[in-house]
């Protein structure tokens, strides 16, 4: 289920302890998010008259005819009476982020937010890879949306990585392509919790490792490793090496 937004309205009392001290009285709004972070508003502009980030701890008192709510972080505390309430509700609400399609399971919108991927209704998330995109193609087998990764050259997978693994499809193309430059063995496709990388088959004589990253092979190095076009510009596998740029 999402989590809930405190909404609480009325004639308050916002007094502020801590860095500075003040006391406002007026007809505001509060809100509590679902991370503590507490924010009273009035009808003046888009900034809040008072707000604590990620309380350490809030609690809301009260009933139909008044509440208060009081946040701590620290030294710092937020306290907010209501000599009249006029509203006190708690409302679902989920992060914000850009459509990218419809949850086969459930039929619920798909946003990407903060690098994931997540169901809007029944909230399964989907972590993508560095650099990824998601593309209108769906996955033929599950439904789920297809991303466009470049690890060496452009992959388009299945959003879900148990339905199209990205380090199958990496090291399909490119598990023993190259030598690895301490010792002449072969280079093998390998993966680790979030990263896709080519280390030496000689291990553990050999530790020579290399992270794959988000681009494309145009080259090769004078080094002898291949060089990739990256957001950031051409660069060497090997992001140490001597003779890249």
């Amino acid at each position: 289920m999402p989590e809930r937004l405190r909404v609480l309205a009325g004639d308050c009392t916002v007094s502020e302890r801590g860095d500075r001290t003040r006391t406002y009285r007026g007809r505001v709004v509060v809100l509590v998010k679902p991370d503590n972070t507490t924010l009273v508003h009035d009808a003046d502009g888009y900034q809040p008259v008072a707000w604590l980030t990620r309380a350490e701890s809030v609690v809301v008192e009260g009933n139909g005819d008044g509440f208060t709510v009081t946040a701590h972080e620290g030294s710092r505390q937020l306290r907010v009476v209501a000599e009249e309430a006029t509203a006190s509700r708690g409302l679902p609400v989920t992060e914000a982020g850009v459509p990218v399609g419809t949850c086969p399971e459930d039929g619920g919108p798909l946003i990407r937010s903060r690098g994931d991927v997540t169901c809007l209704d029944c909230e399964q998330r989907w972590g993508l890879p560095a650099g990824a995109s998601v593309t209108e193609s769906t996955c033929e087998d599950c439904g789920l949306p297809k991303i466009r990764v470049e690890r060496g050259e452009p992959f388009h997978l299945c959003l879900d990585p148990s339905c199209d693994p990205l380090v199958e499809a990496v090291r399909d193309r490119f598990d023993r392509v190259w030598d690895c430059p301490d010792c002449g063995s072969d280079l093998t496709v390998q993966s680790a919790p979030g990263r896709v990388f080519l280390g030496c088959d000689d291990y553990p004589d050999c530790e020579t490792t290399f992270s794959l990253p988000a681009g494309v092979v145009v080259g090769e190095c004078d080094c002898g490793l291949p060089t990739f076009e990256t957001p950031t510009g051409v660069r060497c596998l090997d992001g140490t090496c001597e003779h890249a740029g």
